[in-house]
């Protein structure tokens, strides 16, 4: 089953809009709620919240990350635009340094001005730069 639902997201995207923000996300209705959900924990720097979602669903974020998007950014982009320190150290410590590389988020922050963030800083020490 968890192999089911994880291919279902690397499925095409779709487009929704969230009470929050626009959301980018592949996959099934669930997909789209649970993608919503995290975007909307993100832009309220509810970490709590996202560590509650993410173990009722049993979904790790290494799973979900490169498949969701918040208003176009990844998770860790919108964290930093939208001013979210805590939640988006805790989502760095959840993913792998080469999920961080091959998103981009390190450029994006030094290309848009958060490159002194405390969530930059956090990524360097991830992936060892």
């Amino acid at each position: 089953m968890k192999k089911l639902v994880i291919s279902a997201l690397s499925a095409g995207m779709i487009t929704v809009g969230a009470g929050v923000a626009n959301l980018s996300v592949s996959g099934s209705a669930q997909g789209m709620e649970l993608a919503q959900n995290l975007c909307t924990y993100v832009a309220g720097d509810d970490r709590l919240r996202m560590r509650q979602q993410l173990r009722q669903d049993r979904r790790q974020l290494r799973q979900l990350y490169e498949g969701i998007l918040c208003n176009g950014m990844t998770m860790l982009q919108f964290a930093m635009d939208s001013g979210s320190d805590d939640i988006g150290e805790f989502i760095v410590s959840q993913l792998p340094g080469s999920i961080i590389t091959r998103a981009g988020d390190l450029e994006w922050a030094e290309a848009n001005g958060h490159g002194d963030s405390a969530i930059a800083q956090a990524i360097r020490e991830r992936i060892g730069s």
